[in-house]
């Protein structure tokens, strides 16, 4: 293809600062309307992020856009890059930063470990979980919603799933938040003795369950075989650490984005409360209104690429704005209304494609469950600061609240 010739002005907007994930919504409508196609920097680089539903439900399905960077890079050509320790490699390289073959073999595996059986037994577990939290703070009248709520429930459950015990968890937690707020070399840089410890961790977990073997995802996934293949050990390393940081860091958003939502509009929340039935919908509402995912994960052009009249040139990043395609008003009628029994939303809050999140039935379940025991048990919660107080997470790729203090 033939590159077209044209004038490349970037948008100065930091989409890591606080202020523009608080809410990009409104930056986000007039890209659409002016400039659906639009390079910013991020990573240290230039990146295009595309902004229209239509075009984002193409990306993410677009073979020319691929996960792992090497596949769109000239072979012949010294590639630039910063310089890592060995042992933080196998975190660089897990499923959701590959393409076919390798990404249809490491799905495959981690589809039978994580099976709708472990799933499902959860819900009693999560039930228990979310009542536990609240008998800790219903004697105070006030939590911060975050730490105390949004984020054990999701951290548990996945740590239990993986068979990672309670002394642990903690620093489990610690890394997650290490590994998802690498954006840029310098955070790279201070990770490394925080990402040295997880990998340490996770290869005397691996070694645990190897000896003795226990009826948790991590086992399953050390004994899964497709085809004659098992997931190698430094491919472990990469399930483990993907499943940890998509199994909880999202669901922390998804809950504490959700109650905030339902917190500032208190008629939406009354119909919750009446109409339990809404349940189902009103989860999906509150991923496409305040999405806690609000890009998919990096992609890259394998060639030159048109969208929207704008041409990508071959090897640079590109980030489906997912957040943006869940507020397009060509797509959603009143899309900055939250409507909670929504028809037809079609959001792509949970991507698409051989990407589409792997743990969104159990992010689902989690939130759904969160929400009715807090308003339940809560009935009387309400934001105890200004809205406008909140500070927002600089993590490129998810969206949510540092904290959110409530009263009851």
């Amino acid at each position: 293809m033939t590159a077209i010739h044209q004038t490349i002005t970037l948008e100065h907007v930091d989409i890591t600062s606080p202020s523009f994930r608080a809410n990009p919504f409104p930056t986000f409508r007039r890209w659409r309307d002016t400039r659906p196609v639009v390079p910013v920097r991020a990573f240290g680089e230039r990146a295009w992020i595309i902004t229209r539903y239509d075009d984002v439900l193409a990306a993410l399905t677009d073979e020319r856009l691929v996960k792992d960077r090497r596949n769109a890079q000239d072979p012949n050509k010294k590639q630039r890059g910063m310089w890592t320790p060995g042992f933080v490699k196998p975190l660089q390289r897990n499923m959701i930063d590959s393409d076919a073959p390798d990404h249809t073999r490491l799905r495959s595996l981690v589809h039978q470990a994580f099976m709708p059986r472990l799933i499902s037994q959860m819900q009693t577990r999560i039930h228990r979980l979310a009542h536990e939290l609240i008998d800790r703070v219903e004697a105070k009248g006030e939590m911060d919603l975050v730490d105390n709520f949004a984020l054990p429930i999701p951290l548990v459950v996945i740590s239990e799933m993986l068979g990672v015990a309670e002394p642990d968890r903690a620093a489990f937690h610690r890394w997650s938040n290490v590994m998802v707020n690498v954006t840029k070399p310098s955070n790279g840089i201070l990770a490394i003795p925080s990402l040295y410890q997880f990998v340490r961790f996770l290869r005397r977990l691996f070694r645990e369950h190897r000896l003795n073997p226990q009826d948790d995802l991590t086992s399953a996934l050390l004994q899964a075989e497709s085809e004659g293949s098992q997931l190698s050990e430094d491919e472990l390393i990469g399930m483990v650490a993907l499943l940890l940081s998509a199994g909880h860091e999202t669901t922390v958003n998804l809950i504490g984005n959700g109650v905030l939502a339902l917190l500032t509009h208190p008629a939406e929340l009354d119909r919750l409360r009446t109409e339990p039935e809404l349940m189902k919908s009103a989860v999906e509402e509150l991923v496409r209104y305040t999405p806690p995912v609000l890009f998919a994960t990096t992609r890259y052009a394998r060639e030159d690429i048109v969208i929207a009249g704008t041409c990508i040139p071959k090897g640079e990043s590109v980030l489906a704005a997912l957040g943006s395609a869940n507020h397009d008003e060509s797509k959603f009628e009143n899309p900055e209304t939250l409507i909670l029994d929504r028809q037809n939303n079609k959001h792509l809050g949970f991507g698409l494609g051989m990407h589409y999140c792997l743990g969104a039935p159990l992010a689902r379940l989690e939130s759904s469950i969160a929400f009715q025991v807090l308003f339940e048990r809560l009935p009387n919660i309400r934001l105890a600061v200004n809205p406008e107080n909140l500070r927002w997470n600089s993590n490129l790729i998810t969206r949510g609240a540092k904290a959110i203090p409530v009263k009851f």
